[in-house]
Formats: structure tokens, sequence, C-alpha cells
């Protein structure tokens, strides 16, 4: 770095592709519930095998992302998928392998796992 200046343009730069990924409407949304109680069911491993999967299967215009609690602690692991112009998803007590068929036939087939869903948890 050479100047104020360029320290500046580097700063634009990178709030612009901060702005760019919070506004976007287009596109499906898989976020984890990263908080403490999903980090101790098992969340960790569940976020790298959604995200080992997008990139597996080179999809395009899937963010995975992470947010705090959800809170419903004893159905943890819990993502949540947002598909542009449908209802939300929650999926409950996810593995690795229920994240990978999340993926396989929610997100490529675009039908969801009903089985994995929060209104199935308790049946």
């Amino acid at each position: 770095m050479k100047s104020l200046a360029e320290l500046e343009a580097i700063r634009n730069k990178t709030l612009g592709s901060i702005n760019l990924r919070n506004d976007r409407e287009e596109g499906t949304r898989i976020v984890v519930g990263m908080a403490t109680c999903g980090i101790a069911a098992g969340a960790r491993p569940v976020l790298s095998a959604l995200v080992d999967e997008v990139a597996k299967r080179d999809l395009k215009d899937i963010i995975v992302s992470q947010t705090g609690c959800i809170g419903m602690c004893r159905l943890e692991p819990i993502i949540e998928v947002y598909v542009p112009g449908k209802e939300k998803v929650t999926y409950v007590r996810m593995s690795p392998e229920k994240a990978v068929r999340v993926i396989s036939e929610h997100i490529v087939n675009n039908r969801p796992v009903k089985e994995f869903t929060v209104s199935e948890a308790d049946k």
C-alpha cells in the first residue's frame, strides 16, 4: 500500500462486494444454526457437508451461511433453506448424510425432504 487513496479504493471495493452479497434477492440461501447448542449437537460437520456438496456439484446461486441461535435447541442441528418465491423450509436433527440428501433432493431436484422438516420432528 502506497497511499491513503489506495487504501480507500481497497475499502470501497470490499464494501461493494459485501453489499452485493447482503442485498441479493436471487438465489437460494442455506443457513446453518451455529450457536453453542448447534455446535454441541454437530452443526460444524453439517455445515462442512453442505459447503462441500455445493462445491462438488458446482451449484451456482447457492449461498451456504451460518447464523446464531434459531431457537429450537432440542432440535439441533438445524438448517433453513430459503428459495426465492417459496416458503422457508426448516430441517432439524441434521447430520452430514442428511445434509447431502437435502442438497440432492431439495436444492437440485426442488423436492423438500419432508421427513427431516420441523413439522415432522415429533411425529
